[in-house]
């Protein structure tokens, strides 16, 4: 451990706690993975970091746990973060979590406020690094009209009838496709229900649909407050993906019945590494009296070694890490993802990967249709 190392606790050994877990090892940290699941650990076993068992709906467990660590990062899924966050709190560690989940988010942001700790959620991809790629898009303008995100984590070929296969949380999932949806329309915060909206995108040839789902726009509803026209964060599928999604989650009701649309996932849709993460962000605003649009396009595809998604989402949340402990982020308190700047984020050592294994850059060439039948 060298000096400026520090003790880490990562919480889920998923497809993301151990790739988080291993990158923060490799920067010299004495890191701990922690799971209630021992299959799951042995999974995630690696030479780099340490491994233990434990339940984090275990307050008491918990606490006892984060009390000796300077960190700890949540790759639990969303409805533990509430209770490890208060943990985080009551021991002085600093947080990091994955949550796309608002209410989650104003949770923490509540007890943050008291903190002697830093609380840092929405780390990763969306939210998380596209936060940070659309505070800089809002940046580039003197007036600023609109900013669209749109993000897509996908099979690079898919087989199935979903077009569709689970690269991250299917719990994450869900709930980003059953809660309402923040945007900013003509200047006002409003609530949109998710899979809806829909229009179709053409990046590099392929053809998409981007549709609303919760959570991705992180704080910048907030922070682009009377500053944009209109804000909107759409996922990216293969066209056809949002009109099963709302058979299944609406027609047949299973949005009220999450463990039976949890197992269809599960086996209709199963992990794979042959995946592709589209990150594609379009803003509109006067520069030097002018109209203009500004674009940036990134595209990432999978290896046996390293999914996609597994890259852009523990990147992103260990880029925040780095951050933090180099002093470029708030010390105490909440903190929001755009309160990085997005020089400094790919400046870090996981954060300069998002440059180094893209394939897209600000030249490459998108067309954007919106589809009318859909303005929300």
């Amino acid at each position: 451990m060298n000096a400026h190392s520090k003790t880490i606790a990562v919480l889920g050994a998923g497809q993301i706690g151990a790739i988080i877990a291993r990158m923060l090892a490799e920067q010299g940290h004495e890191v701990t993975l922690a799971d209630a699941s021992q299959a799951q650990l042995d999974h995630a076993a690696d030479d780099l970091f340490r491994t233990q068992i434990i339940d984090a709906a275990d307050l008491d467990a918990l606490e006892a746990f984060l009390g000796p660590r300077d960190i700890v990062v949540s790759a639990c899924p969303y409805f533990l973060n509430k209770g490890i966050a208060s943990a985080a709190v009551a021991t002085k560690t600093h947080y990091f979590d994955l949550t796309e989940d608002v209410a989650t988010t104003a949770f923490i942001k509540q007890i943050a406020a008291q903190a002697d700790v830093a609380l840092v959620p929405q780390c990763g991809l969306a939210p998380g690094f596209i936060c940070v790629l659309g505070a800089d898009m809002a940046a580039r303008f003197d007036v600023l009209k609109t900013i669209k995100m749109r993000v897509g984590a996908l099979p690079l070929y898919p087989t199935n009838a979903l077009r569709y296969n689970v690269t991250w949380s299917i719990d994450g999932l869900i709930n980003e496709y059953c809660n309402p949806c923040e945007i900013v329309f003509d200047g006002k915060p409003i609530l949109v229900p998710a899979l809806e909206g829909i229009e179709s995108v053409m990046i590099d040839g392929i053809a998409y649909e981007a549709f609303n789902t919760s959570g991705g726009l992180g704080t910048l509803t907030e922070t682009l407050d009377g500053k944009v026209r209109d804000l909107s964060y759409k996922t990216l599928r293969y066209p056809g993906h949002a009109e099963i999604m709302k058979l299944l989650l609406r027609g047949l009701e299973l949005a009220d019945d999450k463990d039976t649309m949890r197992r269809i996932l599960s086996h209709a849709a199963p992990f794979t590494r042959k995946d592709v993460v589209v990150i594609f962000v379009t803003g509109i605003g006067q520069r030097k009296g002018r109209m203009e649009e500004d674009s940036i396009v990134l595209r990432y595809d999978g290896t046996p070694e390293i999914g996609a998604i597994q890259l852009t989402t523990a990147a992103g949340c260990v880029a925040m890490v780095e951050l933090f402990l180099a002093g470029k982020l708030p010390q105490r308190g909440f903190v929001r993802q755009e309160d990085a700047k997005l020089a400094d984020f790919l400046a870090t050592k996981t954060g300069s990967r998002l440059t180094k294994e893209s394939r897209g850059s600000d030249a490459a060439k998108a067309v954007y249709v919106q589809n009318t039948r859909d303005a929300a």
